[in-house]
Order: structure tokens, then sequence, then C-alpha cells
């Protein structure tokens, strides 16, 4: 006699009891795989999740991936602050009239920290056309409203990169210099600009071809002319070295003539 147990089964007390309440074996089975559903989605919700606003964070402690972009992430982490809004940034980076232009929508989103070159903040737009623009109206709002001590602002990537009262400008600046925008695009399928891509390509190419030309011919010129140079006054040293060894002259081009006016070399007869 052949004997049925549930032990096996990971849900055998859940079955059990539904089960007992007289139930078909098709909506035990239902019912089980239901409760069991409800149960793994409650158990991933569970899960840390990272306590602020992100478009990507780092799975392993749930640090926002901007953050450990910040130049020395670990030696800042007291003084580094995420930001997804404009209240937030006025918080961090206090009034400036670069934040007028600075909007988070879309996914933008920044982070902040503070160095010995002064308060750095990095804002991240989610595409190329989002950080031109902004670029644009970043590099027209410092124009037209110089600060002291001196904002110092660059875009890198995706990301606009300011040092906002810096004590040295040049400080500032290698301080941008370790910000690294890493993020590359790959297309699943297809890229939708393989032509525009492939253009750029040949022109680039093409015009570095030209330039490759052109500056061989020129220093296939001088150094003709180098050479033609010197081989020619080597030449010209030559032969004069040969009529100061002469004792007399003519234009008869070493031919045999009569020496009627003593103009040529005597004859020398062995």
């Amino acid at each position: 006699m052949a004997t049925l147990t549930y032990k096996s089964h990971p849900n055998y007390g859940l079955f059990r009891w539904l089960r007992t309440l007289g139930l078909g074996l098709t909506c035990v089975r239902s019912l089980t795989a239901l409760l069991t559903t409800i149960l793994i989605a409650g158990t991933a919700a569970a899960q840390p999740q990272p306590n602020v606003r992100t478009q990507e964070f780092d799975e392993k402690d749930g640090v926002p991936v901007i953050l450990k972009h910040l130049p020395n992430w670990e030696a800042v982490r007291g003084s580094a602050v995420f930001i997804a809004s404009k209240e937030e940034l006025l918080r961090a980076a206090g009034e400036r009239p670069v934040h007028s232009a600075i909007e988070f929508v879309g996914g933008t989103e920044a982070a902040s920290a503070v160095y010995p070159e002064g308060r750095l903040l990095i804002v991240e737009y989610t595409t190329p056309q989002f950080a031109s623009a902004a670029d644009v109206e970043f590099l027209r709002i410092l124009a037209q409203n110089p600060t002291e001590p001196a904002t110092v602002y660059r875009r890198v990537g995706n990301y606009a990169v300011f040092v906002f009262d810096t004590p040295d400008a040049e400080a500032a600046v290698g301080l941008i210099d370790q910000v690294k925008y890493e993020k590359d695009i790959q297309w699943l399928g297809e890229s939708p600009f393989l032509l525009q891509n492939l253009e750029r390509y040949f022109v680039t190419t093409s015009r570095d071809i030209i330039y490759s030309i052109i500056l061989w011919i020129f220093m296939g010129f001088a150094v003709a002319i180098l050479f033609g140079g010197i081989a020619g006054y080597t030449y010209f040293k030559y032969r004069e070295g040969v009529r100061e060894k002469m004792v007399a002259f003519s234009d008869a081009g070493g031919l045999t003539r009569l020496n009627l006016d003593d103009l040529s070399e005597p004859i020398k007869l062995d």
C-alpha cells in the first residue's frame, strides 16, 4: 500500500491547514500558490531599500551611485549629501545664482560634499541634450553673475560640476579633473545612430588623413630643401677648393686649348 506524504513540500503546513477546511484539491493548490506568491512578495519588500529617491543605487549598501562618483568618496562621506529636489539643493549648497537653472525633472539628481578646495556639486542629467542645454544656461549665468570667491564650473559628460567658494581656482580645476563620467550607452539591438556615427567617423578619419598628407608634404619639402642646401654648399666648397689650387683659370671647361693667352693650366707631360 502506497502512502502519500507532503513533508517534502515547502508549504506542507499551509497545504494541510487548507485541506482541513474541506476544500477541493484543486482549490487548495490554487490558494496555496496564491498565498506563497504573497509571502514571497512580502519578503522581497522587506529587504533593505535605499532611503533616497534615486535612479541608481549600489545594491550592496544602498548608496546612490552618484555619491560614489565624488572624488575620494570615502574621505568626504561625512559631508556628502544626495540631492533630489530644489529644497535639498538649497539646504546643502545655499543660495547660488546657478541654482535657478537647475530643475530636478526627468531623473535629474545631484550630489555635494565639502573639500579643502571648496564645496563640490555634481548635477547629473539623464540625456546629453539636457546636459547641453543646462551647460549653455550655466555659462550664461556665471558670466552675468561673477561671484567672490569664484565659482569654477565645467561640464563632464552628462555631469555639470561646480566648485563653490574656492580659495584657489587652480586647485578647484584639479578637483574637477578627478570627476569622471564613466557611464556608457549600449543598445540591445542595432544602434539607431549607426549611420551618424559612421558619417562622423568617415569625416574625422578623412580630416586626419588630409592633415597627415599636408604635414608630410611640408616635411618632405623641408627635408629636401635642407639636404639640397647642404649638398649644394658642400659641392660649392669643393669646387672652390679645386679652383684655389689652380694657377690659372679659363672657361674652356677643362678642354685642351692653345694656351696663347696663358689662361689655362699648364699641360703636364709625363
